[in-house]
């Protein structure tokens, strides 16, 4: 058989494990047409869960359109994605593409490019500079839903990416006052910049305010993650203990990316029972298959930086200000600890939830506490 784990991109089927009332609440959002807003750190699965439910949710009269907004730069390159993904995700043939962007577009005289394989090779691309145009771009989904007599769910992977374009606050201005006139047309909007997405729709005085039913996706439990493994690794002729397969959650606090890679290194150095040497040994590889992504992290970050990650990987999560810490860990003022933990979340390097402060990524807080020193 094939790899019996998982990591670094989105998995499904066997591969996909525990998340059922996550998958339930989203599919019924998806069914009764509520606006899903779903947020978590970066390689927690939240791809994973939409691509999952999308699966399970699409029927004759529900299509689901994913599309990934991570590359868009600014608003003209989510215009030509957002319509070309909606022409492409609800008609099967090319040909449809083709008829339909005439059909649907047609104020906006679309520019169709067809490439040696249609399938792969479709494109479409338009002239931005009218305004109004860019509003049909917008209302396209609600369009198509009349016209074809079905529903639309539109997922939007890295969603916190239309953040950092021109005029940001405006754009999505338009976005809101245009979807939310949608009668037929679902909307899910996901992203791994917690802090950006929890402004963009916690925030009173922005436009996607209570724009739907916001999930804080949490990790999957122990218990969960503890029979995945041994399951898997039961199927592939070997065997774990229940004890060792605790440890692998535990030593990668249940992150589920981290989780099925270690998992795998465990399972590459097991002929036929997985024991602690092995463990160590997949420990180590772990760390060190990372380590020039970690020496990156930390080029660059000032001593004050460093020192507070040093406090963070020590067990300090917050009271940051207290005479104690700024003293033991050599931070600087109390008024400087608020600077520390916006450039560092904005770095993407710690999680702030509430009061608590973490590491965003569990294998660089112990690559972290083994390889640099406090200043």
């Amino acid at each position: 058989m094939g790899n019996p784990f998982v990591f670094g991109s989105a998995t499904s089927g066997e591969w996909f494990t525990d998340r059922e009332a996550d998958a339930k609440r989203l599919l019924a959002n998806f069914t009764h047409g509520v606006n899903t807003i779903l947020i978590s750190p970066r390689r927690w699965g939240k791809t994973s869960l939409v691509r999952k439910v999308s699966e399970e949710a699409c029927s004759s009269d529900l299509k689901v359109v994913n599309m990934d907004v991570f590359s868009c730069r600014n608003a003209e390159e989510f215009y030509t994605l957002y319509a070309t993904e909606l022409i492409k995700q609800t008609a099967s043939r090319w040909e449809e593409w083709v008829e339909n962007a005439k059909r649907f577009l047609s104020g906006l005289v679309p520019k169709i490019s067809i490439g040696v394989d249609p399938m792969t090779d479709f494109a479409l691309s338009f002239d931005f500079s009218n305004q109004q145009q860019n509003e049909e771009v917008l209302n396209l989904p609600q369009k198509i839903t009349k016209e074809k007599g079905i529903r639309i769910v539109v997922c939007l992977d890295e969603f916190q990416q239309i953040a950092e374009f021109d005029n940001a606050l405006y754009f999505q201005r338009k976005l809101r006052s245009a979807w939310q006139l949608h009668q037929d047309v679902t909307y899910c909007l996901y992203g791994s910049k917690q802090h950006l997405m929890t402004k963009l729709f916690s925030k009173q005085s922005m436009p996607f305010y209570k724009f739907g039913d916001v999930i804080y996706l949490q990790k999957i439990n122990t218990s969960d993650w503890i029979s995945f493994i041994c399951r898997r690794f039961e199927v592939t002729g070997k065997q774990i203990s229940p004890e060792l397969a605790e440890k692998v959650c535990l030593t990668v606090e249940n992150h589920s990316s981290y989780v099925q890679q270690l998992a795998w290194l465990l399972w590459v150095q097991t002929d036929v029972k997985a024991s602690e040497t092995g463990f160590q040994a997949a420990y180590a590889d772990l760390l060190n298959q990372n380590s020039m992504l970690y020496y990156k992290y930390i080029d660059g970050l000032t001593t004050y930086q460093l020192n507070f990650l040093y406090a963070v990987a020590e067990g300090v999560t917050s009271e940051f200000t207290r005479k104690e810490n700024l003293k033991r860990y050599q931070l600087g003022t109390s008024a400087n600890i608020r600077r520390l933990k916006t450039s560092l979340e904005n770095k993407e390097l710690i999680y702030i939830s509430g009061k608590i402060v973490s590491f965003n990524d569990p294998v660089f807080k112990l690559w972290f506490k083994k390889n640099v020193r406090r200043f």
